[in-house]
């Protein structure tokens, strides 16, 4: 496994009802950061706006409070490191780099079905901004399918697969120390690296995807990601830089 990362904090719970809620509780206290919070069980789980997500026990939930500079552009980069380092810390637990993908913007896959997610959630205070990534992956078991909106895709656990569960404790300090290696190199180098990086292991680029925004409903070929972060879609009507969509694949979601 990783070592963890010099400076950066960690905290463990047996329960909570959210490690967002809780990142953003120590926040408001006037916490910096960084510091990851990790629970065993999660009661209150929730996902991108507002949905439940069913952590469950024996998967993973997590999140890392910091305060990153610049200003919120910047800070919504930092999905695409949740996701590179996510992918590199389940690598390192399973030995397998075939089998993983991301889908914009903030999904990893495993063999094309859903393993985790990722969701950002960013304030302002007395202190400055700060910036919440919960992370949550299906280590030992699935959703509740119930929960899992039509049309996307079917959750997978990694114990289904793998045949051995991940200690989550273990697997938060590979996945700390993963992210503190992106982070490190976002500060460098900017997201050009990180951005060239997440297309290598990105799916479906050069596929007919359909995006879902608040008013509009898109159908084109997956070109790109832009500088921004943005999803790049080549459409009858040219090329579409989406900041924010849901991603369905094929022509309908």
């Amino acid at each position: 496994m990783g070592i963890w990362p010099e400076g950066v904090g960690r905290e463990v719970f047996q329960t909570l009802d959210s490690t967002n809620a809780e990142a953003i509780r120590r926040a408001s206290k006037g916490a910096r950061g960084p510091i990851w919070f990790l629970t065993l069980e999660q009661t209150r789980s929730r996902a991108r706006r507002g949905r439940p997500w069913d952590s469950g026990k024996g998967n993973f939930s997590a999140s890392l409070l910091f305060r990153p500079e610049g200003g919120p552009e910047q800070a919504a980069l930092r999905s695409f490191i949740a996701a590179l380092a996510l992918r590199d810390a389940l690598v390192e637990v399973c030995g397998r780099e075939d089998i993983f993908s991301l889908k914009w913007p903030n999904d990893v896959l495993l063999n094309n079905r859903k393993l985790a997610g990722i969701l950002l959630e960013s304030g302002s205070d007395a202190s400055g901004t700060y910036l919440c990534i919960g992370i949550g992956v299906n280590l030992a078991n699935e959703p509740d399918p119930a929960l899992i909106e039509a049309g996307t895709f079917a959750p997978i656990s990694l114990r289904s697969v793998i045949g051995t569960k991940v200690d989550p404790e273990e697997f938060l300090t590979s996945l700390a120390a993963a992210f503190d290696r992106w982070e490190t190199q976002f500060q460098q180098f900017g997201f050009v690296p990180i951005r060239n990086e997440w297309l290598n292991h990105a799916t479906r680029l050069g596929e007919v995807i359909t995006a879902k925004l608040m008013d509009r409903t898109e159908v084109g070929t997956f070109e790109t990601v832009d500088e921004t972060g943005a999803i790049v879609l080549r459409t009858s009507k040219g090329l579409l830089h989406l900041p924010a969509a849901e991603i369905y694949f094929g022509t309908e979601g």
